[in-house]
């Protein structure tokens, strides 16, 4: 595996086709450091021998051991320490770990290639190609983003209904050694620090969409792609410093004319299974949803207990309830993906007809649960602030700049009128301010919390999951049976389970 050393020194190699401001960019620059350290955790915690059954695994390709962040699920262990690993090094860092697109991407395409090949009846050999380039993957340590939302051109009209045929990313032409693709994917995290980018379908297509239905990675440096990345950066300071520095970033990744070999191509036509992509990975990434919010919520509830205790508020009962609220919300979002974990099996459901098996065998996690648990939380997330911002005050947003506080003429004054709680030093309260600013008042702050609503799929989008899974039929054949309604069935919810 991989050192943080190794990672970087990848980057550092890597053609640069990364824009920012108008500019080329170092991938290993100044600017993206705070993001590659986020993700550099990720290789750091995976060298610490106590951490190897958390963030390591046997690789069921190759028998050697790899970082879980590469591993393909083989049980429903291989979930639940996922979601504890995710959990663990979201802590670290005090938010979002920025690595879990590729786990994600990975174990989806691994079980659609596998199904698009049995389709084809044995014609393509997208399963293989994926392996072989998995197996590099795992084995070379590398970092992939997953690439879905397209641009998406008229919300009210499907990808081959577009004025513009590449709102979608596209199949533009079909030659003997490969494919051509055009579009634009965006919103895609930490693209402009990965080795590899994994690219999919963002929706369910018609066979008039099949152009659309494609799947493939390329390296991130690949020629004919280009990124113009936004980068996510807490305002620097000079003096008194953060702890740990977070970073994240997020590409439009534009595809112009970009030639993609067969070897790299892991669907390319089959509509059928273009919109399971879609799905599948969305389900993978609400699972990983499940570790990182409940540790944003470890961070939130700290953040709110330590608000109160400067402000000398910290044993009132409306500080309680909220710290209540807070805790209520980040367990059960774990729970439900725990439980997720705990029901996965190597099945998908199709609409109409339940759960089916899918794929080579791997394990996906329970679709209702994933869910349940993303839904519950992201809607929480201004509700969060809002506590924060209310246990808090004002004084969070107009707190005075670093400078002031080692200037001679204001330093010692604005210590003495910091101080709030007498059990605690007036440093560590002003430095407290620092850090809740850059949570609530900061750029990047408010960046973090439409990721943190959004990311995973937005919650109408779970709750559209929700509704159309969950067996709603079965309830009310209970209630009518105990209303005395015709059609009726006690034993209706036991059927089901049977």
């Amino acid at each position: 595996m991989r050192t943080k050393q190794d990672y970087i020194q990848g980057l550092s190699k890597m053609k640069r086709n990364v824009y920012f401001n108008g500019e080329l960019i170092d991938r290993a620059g100044e600017l993206q450091m705070p993001c590659i350290n986020t993700i550099g955790t990720t290789y750091d915690e995976a060298q610490k021998p106590e951490n190897q059954e958390l963030c390591t695994a046997i690789s069921h390709l190759t028998g050697k051991r790899i970082n879980r962040f590469n591993h393909i699920h083989q049980n429903t262990d291989d979930l639940h320490k996922k979601q504890d690993m995710t959990r663990m090094l979201c802590q670290k860092v005090g938010g979002c770990i920025q690595r879990c697109m590729g786990i994600d991407a990975t174990n989806a395409v691994y079980n659609v290639s596998y199904e698009a090949d049995k389709l084809n009846k044995g014609d393509t050999q997208y399963h293989e190609n994926f392996k072989k380039w998995l197996s590099r993957f795992q084995t070379e340590d590398l970092v992939a983003a997953g690439a879905q939302t397209d641009v998406k051109g008229d919300r009210l009209l499907r990808p081959a209904d577009q004025p513009n045929p590449s709102a979608y990313v596209r199949i533009k032409e079909r030659l003997k050694d490969g494919i051509v693709v055009e579009g634009c994917k965006l919103h895609i995290s930490e693209a402009s620090v990965a080795d590899e980018v994994l690219v999919f379908p963002t929706r369910a297509l018609r066979k008039e969409d099949k152009d659309y239905a494609v799947a493939f990675a390329v390296p991130a440096d690949w020629d004919g792609l280009k990124q113009v990345v936004t980068i996510h950066n807490l305002r620097n300071r000079e003096i008194y410093k953060r702890g740990f520095v977070p970073g994240s970033t997020d590409s439009y990744m534009i595809f112009d004319n970009c030639f993609v070999p067969w070897d790299r191509v892991f669907l390319a036509g089959e509509h059928q299974h273009g919109g399971v992509l879609a799905l599948l990975f969305a389900l993978f990434h609400r699972h990983s949803y499940s570790g990182c919010k409940p540790a944003i919520g470890d961070i939130i509830l700290g953040t709110a207990a330590l608000a109160a205790e400067v402000n000398n508020v910290h044993k009132t009962e409306h500080v309680r309830a909220k710290l209540a609220e807070i805790i209520m919300t980040t367990e059960l979002g774990y729970a439900a993906g725990y439980t997720a974990s705990d029901l996965g099996k190597p099945e998908v459901y199709i609409p109409g007809v339940g759960f089916m098996p899918y794929g080579p065998g791997s394990y996906i996690p329970n679709s209702i649960y994933c869910n349940v648990g993303r839904c519950l939380s992201g809607e929480a997330v201004y509700h969060e602030a809002e506590m924060l911002c209310d246990i808090a005050g004002g004084v969070v947003a107009t707190f005075p700049h670093e400078k002031d506080f080692a200037n001679p003429d204001t330093g010692e004054l604005l210590l003495k009128y910091t101080k709030r709680n007498p059990n605690m030093a007036a440093e560590d309260q002003a430095q407290f301010w620092r850090y809740l600013g850059d949570i609530l008042c900061s750029a990047t702050g408010g960046i973090t919390n439409v990721g943190n609503y959004h990311g995973g799929g937005s919650p109408i989008m779970e709750q559209i999951a929700i509704t159309t899974q969950y067996d709603i039929e079965s309830r009310k054949k209970v209630v009518k049976y105990i209303a005395g309604m015709s059609g009726g069935d006690r034993d209706a919810l036991t059927k089901k389970k049977k």
